[in-house]
C-alpha cells in the first residue's frame, strides 16, 4: 500500500534538504494533508508545497516533531529490508571502532533510525523504542537484530520519559532469553557489575568512555571527588590511574552499593569511599568542612530536558560547578559534563567560566571532549552532539 503524502508549508523544506530529518508540526501544510487524519506511526511520504519528493517517513499527529524521516531513497520505504541494512551499516562501524563487544550500536538519527537506541552488553541487547514510529515496526526491528546479532538475550528498555511526549506507554520486558539483572564489563582492564534491566539507562554510560580514557593524561593526583558517580566508573577510573581516596557522591544507596562491589571486584575497595546524599548538599557539606581534593568530576543527569527548563538548568549546572571548583586544591582538575541537548559547548563553557570567577578561581581549559564515536554525531542535527566533557585546570584568582 503506497504511504500517504505528508505536504509541507511553502519553504519548509530547507532544513530537511540540508539533512535534518525531523518535521514540526507548524511547518505541515495541514489544510492539503490534515496531521488529525493521520494515525501515530502511520508511514508518510515527505513533499513540498510544490510536491518535490523529500523522503519517506512516519508521523506522530500528537507529537510537535510530528514527522520523521528515515529513507531519503523512493526506492527503499519502510520495510524489513531497510531495517536490516541499517542495523547492517551500524555493526559495521562499531566493529571496526571495538574489539569487545560491548558500545551503542544504534543511535537513532546518527545511525538512520530514528527512534530507535540499542545498547550491547556482549550476548544481550537493551533496546528502546523512543517515537511511535518505531513502535509501530518493534516486531520487524527486533527480527532485524536477531537476524543480524543472534543475541541471546533481549531487554526493551522502554521507561524512558520520552515516550511520554509521543503518547507511549512505559515499561521493561525480556523478549528474549532469560538474563540475569547482573553481568559483568569490562572498560579499560576494570570490571564493572551493571544492571542491563533496571540500572540507569540501560545499564552502563557508554557515551563518557572515549572520556574517562582521558583521565590518564592529566593525572588525577591522591584525592578525588566522583559526583553523581552512579555505580563508580569515574571513580575507580582514577584509582587505576593512582588515586589513593576516592569520594563517591550519588543519590542512589543501591548505585552506592554497586561502587563498593565494583571497587571490591578490583580490588580498590579501601581507596574508594561511597558518599549518599543530594550533589548540591553534600558539595557545600564538604566545602564546610575545609575540605580540598586534587581531582573533582562532576557528570550529573541532564538540567535541561526542555527548552523551558533553560533558565533553571543553567543556575544549576552553575551552583555546582562553582561548588566543586570551591573543593579544588590550587592547580586541581576539574572534568565536569552536561548532557543537556539544549545546552551548547560554548554556552556551558561559559557557565563553567562564570562560576569559576564566583568562586574567585582562575581556570584554563585544558581539553573538550564529547561522546564517544557509537554516539556519532549527524552533521546536520545538532541535537546529536548532546555530550560536552571539559577538562580544566583550576588555579587561584588572577
Amino acid at each position: 500500500m503506497k504511504p500517504m503524502p505528508l505536504l509541507l508549508r511553502k519553504d519548509q523544506e530547507r532544513r530537511l534538504l540540508a539533512g535534518h530529518c525531523w518535521v514540526y508540526s507548524n511547518e505541515v501544510d495541514t489544510a492539503a494533508t490534515p496531521l488529525k487524519d493521520l494515525a501515530p506511526g502511520q508511514p508518510v511520504e515527505v513533499l513540498s508545497d510544490h510536491e518535490r519528493w523529500i523522503g519517506h517517513g512516519y508521523v506522530n499527529p500528537h507529537s510537535l516533531i510530528c514527522a520523521r524521516l528515515v529513507s531519503r531513497e523512493r526506492n527503499r520505504p519502510l520495510t524489513p529490508a531497510l531495517w536490516l541494512s541499517r542495523i547492517h551499516d551500524a555493526l559495521a562501524l562499531r566493529e571496526r571502532l571495538y574489539q569487545r563487544p560491548l558500545y551503542r550500536l544504534i543511535f537513532g538519527e546518527s545511525d538512520g533510525l530514528p527512534g530507535l537506541v540499542v545498547d550491547r552488553y556482549a550476548d544481550l541487547l537493551a533496546v528502546q523504542f523512543t517515537t511511535a514510529g518505531m513502535e509501530r515496526v518493534r516486531a520487524e526491528v527486533l527480527a532485524a537484530l536477531e537476524q543480524v546479532l543472534k543475541p541471546g538475550a533481549i531487554v526493551i528498555r522502554n521507561d524512558t520519559s520520552v515516550r511520554e511526549l509521543e503518547g507511549l506507554t512505559q515499561g521493561v520486558e525480556t523478549v528474549l532469553g532469560d538474563p540475569a539483572d547482573a553481568l559483568i564489563l569490562t572498560e579499560h582492564d576494570l570490571d564493572f557489575q551493571v544492571s542491563p534491566i533496571t540500572g540507569q539507562k540501560t545499564g552502563w554510560f557508554f557515551d563518557q568512555a572515549e572520556n574517562r580514557t582521558r583521565l590518564a593524561r592529566f593525572g588525577v593526583g591522591e584525592r578525588v571527588l566522583d559526583v553523581c558517580s552512579y555505580i563508580g566508573a569515574w571513580g575507580l577510573r582514577a584509582a587505576a590511574l593512582g588515586a589513593q581516596a576516592v569520594t563517591c557522591v550519588d543519590s542512589s544507596a543501591a548505585a552506592l552499593e554497586r561502587v563498593a562491589d565494583n571497587a571490591e571486584r578490583n580490588r580498590m575497595g579501601e581507596r574508594i569511599h561511597p558518599l549518599q546524599g543530594d550533589a548540591f548538599e553534600v558539595l557545600r557539606g564538604l566545602r564546610d568542612e575545609g575540605r580540598q581534593f586534587d581531582t573533582v568530576i562532576l557528570d550529573p543527569p541532564a538540567f535541561i530536558k526542555r527548552r523551558k527548563d533553560e533558565k533553571e538548568g543553567v543556575q544549576a549546572y552553575a551552583r555546582l560547578n562553582r561548588l566543586g571548583i570551591e573543593l579544588l586544591a590550587p592547580g586541581g582538575l576539574l572534568v565536569t559534563s552536561s548532557c543537556s541537548f539544549h545546552m551548547n559547548r560554548d554556552a556551558f563553557l561559559r557557565t563553567v567560566q562564570q562560576a569559576g570567577r564566583r568562586a574567585g578561581r582562575f581556570l584554563q581549559l585544558l581539553e573538550t571532549g564529547q561522546q564517544g564515536p557509537d554516539h556519532p554525531v549527524h552533521p546536520a542535527i545538532p541535537e546529536t552532539a548532546y555530550l560536552k566533557t571539559l577538562f580544566l585546570r583550576v588555579l587561584p584568582g588572577s
